[in-house]
């Protein structure tokens, strides 16, 4: 008996997610389903795949083997699936984006409905992490990173970029007063990242330059937590337009320090290996989201 593509389809989502249970979920198959597909797919190799434990699944040598030819056939029917698309002048097939949370939320959620009517052939796989990822490792096919960019394996396709501003909510300024210059921060609630360092040197001039090293009373690894932290009155944060510029037009953050402060625009690009052919669902992606960034109500990016 032949491997099928279900039990395939079974063991990389199991892998991938890190659970049967999870793997039935993505899937929208049951628990028992999948725990078969595994168990015929182990007696047709004739080697154990995965130990199970009560705690976590794990790949044994065999299965680890296994897995580059399993992904390897699966992207390979994702790849004719969307080459018959293109036959049909519609890109398909599953589309893999990963970005940082803030940015998920404020720029490209908006644009997925739209994108959805564009292009209803690709599936959209929306991931988000604070920190940079490998892309092999997470099977992504595109990430959205904020900053400069240092992994030279990468090609990376410029999206615009975006203002860092020192804010803070009415009420914050209301209880704690307003920091007339840059030296008097010191001597308010600050609240930074807890990772790269580089996000706690905000950019205002004074007699130590043109950045200024704060020391936080709170952190946090999300810029959209230390949003949620300044809109509740929980201190001053410096964060980029993409994620603020609403709250700024509604009056629910306000800028601080315009005069003193740096004009610093933080780099957007979409990012993919080098060694990778662009597929038609990427590049109607980078085409679609690229064309709309910065535009009506997005007017916080500028290209």
């Amino acid at each position: 008996m032949k491997t099928t593509l279900d039990e395939l389809q079974a063991f990389t989502a199991v892998v991938d997610t890190g659970s049967i249970t999870a793997a039935a979920e993505r899937l929208g198959q049951t628990v028992s389903g999948i725990s078969r597909a595994l168990s015929r797919l182990e007696k047709k190799l004739g080697t154990t795949l995965l130990r199970r434990t009560t705690r976590r699944i794990e790949l044994t040598e065999e299965g680890q083997a296994f897995l580059t030819h399993a992904r390897a056939i699966l992207d390979a029917i994702d790849t004719a699936e969307e080459q018959m698309g293109l036959r049909r002048q519609q890109p398909a097939g599953r589309l893999r984006v990963n970005a940082a949370t803030p940015f998920m939320l404020h720029a490209i959620v908006p644009l997925v409905p739209a994108f959805r009517v564009a292009y209803s052939q690709i599936e959209l796989e929306l991931d988000t992490d604070e920190l940079n990822i490998d892309l092999l490792e997470r099977r992504t096919d595109v990430a959205i990173r904020i900053g400069a960019l240092s992994d030279s394996t990468l090609h990376a396709r410029p999206l615009g970029t975006s203002r860092v501003r020192v804010l803070a909510s009415p009420a914050y300024l209301e209880q704690h007063g307003r920091p007339r210059s840059v030296a008097g921060l010191s001597k308010h609630l600050l609240l930074g990242f807890t990772q790269p360092e580089s996000l706690n040197r905000w950019p205002l001039r004074g007699p130590h330059g043109d950045e200024w090293p704060i020391k936080p009373a709170v952190t946090a690894s999300s810029g959209e937590t230390l949003r949620r932290l300044a809109l509740e009155g929980a201190g001053i944060v410096c964060l980029s337009d993409f994620m603020t510029a609403g709250d700024r037009g509604r009056g629910d953050l306000v800028q601080l320090l315009a005069r003193d402060t740096v004009e610093v625009r933080q780099s957007i690009n979409a990012v993919y290996y080098r060694n990778t052919a662009l597929a038609a669902r990427v590049t109607c992606f980078l085409d679609f989201i690229a064309a709309r960034l910065g535009a009506g109500d997005r007017a916080w990016i500028d290209g």
